[in-house]
């Protein structure tokens, strides 16, 4: 561990912790937020949290620590099923499959996204933590549809921009229990971890902003088939919002679903599918718009809703 002790530049007064360790030091922003994070960071011989702002005259103290173990490296390894539904030189969309990560990530050991790409020999960006190259957004490992994959580095860029500031449409389809009143509308509610489960999500009241806006387009006896629109992106972000509403989506049992419907559909995983994903080409500029039929589960699954109840 090596310590590195400087005052506060005047140019950097009044900046995060987070950026302005990132800069003074030549790491990155996430690792100086995880310095914050594990007490490494001092002002005037105080911790401070990576959100605090640096004040005039103050004096920083800062632990250096040998970085956590990385992600598991990207393994190579073909993944049957997953399809190509758009490519050029600069983007890929994939057809994810139900089981796949988008990426490698500590304790995960199936198939990748990535890993499938470099199996089939694609080119992807490199920029990006090393595990997650190329990713400019993500899908659950049990949600199938359509992701995105930068290709080439001003793709990366352009693209993880128009994510944060939400130009790109995309549009899911759930099947969710019960019917949602009313028919269209909007769940505006913030998102953080759950306060008893680490590994799930709740709405909570320091959560992040999350924006859902959905429509109902069929009425079933027992579920609704109701298409998604994201305004915001965060994790597992449609499964909370459902549950929040009283209507988990068919098959979800982490998120509340009822276990009886599960099995009578045969689902293992939550019925959501990202259907559309539509975007400006980050260097051509044009319209880009990719659409993805349901796959054999969820249409077996939905065909069972819609006949059980006749």
């Amino acid at each position: 561990m090596s310590r590195k002790e400087l005052p506060v530049p005047d140019g950097l007064v009044g900046e995060r912790v987070d950026a302005a360790v990132a800069r003074m030091l030549g790491v990155s922003r996430t690792r100086a937020a995880e310095l914050a994070a594990d007490g490494n960071v001092l002002l005037d011989g105080t911790a401070v949290r990576k959100s605090d702002r640096l004040p005039e005259g103050g004096w920083l103290e800062v632990d250096l620590q040998d970085p956590a173990p990385s992600a598991a490296a990207v393994v190579a390894e073909p993944v049957p099923g997953m399809t190509i539904a758009y490519e050029d030189d600069d983007v890929v969309v994939v057809n994810k499959p139900v089981g796949v990560a988008a990426h490698p990530s500590p304790g995960w050991t199936g198939p990748t996204v990535v890993g499938a790409l470099v199996a089939a020999g694609y080119r992807i960006s490199t920029s990006g933590p090393a595990e997650r190259q190329g990713i400019v957004h993500r899908l659950d490992v049990g949600t199938s549809g359509l992701m995105a994959v930068a290709k080439s580095e001003v793709a990366y860029t352009g693209l993880k921009r128009a994510f944060k500031e939400r130009t790109v449409e995309k549009v899911y389809h759930a099947l969710a229990q019960g019917h949602p009143e009313p028919t269209r509308g909007t769940i505006d509610a913030p998102i953080g971890r759950h306060p008893g489960n680490d590994w799930k999500f709740a709405v909570t009241a320091d959560g992040k902003h999350s924006v859902t806006h959905y429509e109902v387009l069929e009425m079933l006896p027992a579920a609704s088939l109701v298409e998604v629109h994201l305004e915001t992106g965060r994790t597992h972000q449609i499964r909370v919002h459902f549950q929040a509403v009283r209507h988990p989506l068919v098959g979800d049992l982490t998120y509340g679903a009822d276990p009886r419907l599960a099995e009578r559909t045969g689902l293992t995983r939550q019925w959501l599918h990202a259907m559309r994903l539509a975007f400006d080409h980050p260097v051509t500029g044009r319209r880009v718009e990719v659409n993805s039929e349901y796959p054999d589960d969820l249409a077996q699954a939905l065909e069972v809703v819609r006949g059980a109840y006749a």
